[in-house]
């Protein structure tokens, strides 16, 4: 029997690639006096990335704090 992580992750991972494939015209994005031009296929990912690497960023620079504070709490 395999892991049910492993089954979670797979479908989740299946699910993405169809809702992709099923996203593929092409897209205008427009951000200030920018204008690009992309399939969707392509946007999805990088703006899930970009997301991603934010989030994880902002967890990281907040996470310490809370770090330090617990063991300043825990010394005393």
């Amino acid at each position: 029997m395999r892991n049910p992580k492993t089954i979670a992750i797979v479908v989740v991972v299946v699910l993405f690639l169809i809702f992709l494939f099923q996203n593929t015209t092409v897209m205008t994005l427009r951000l200030y006096f920018w204008e690009v031009s992309m399939s969707q296929i392509i946007l999805i990912p990088i703006v899930l990335l970009v997301g991603f690497a934010f989030g994880f960023a902002v967890g990281k620079l907040t996470g310490r704090k809370k770090q330090e504070r617990n063991q300043t709490v825990s010394q005393v």
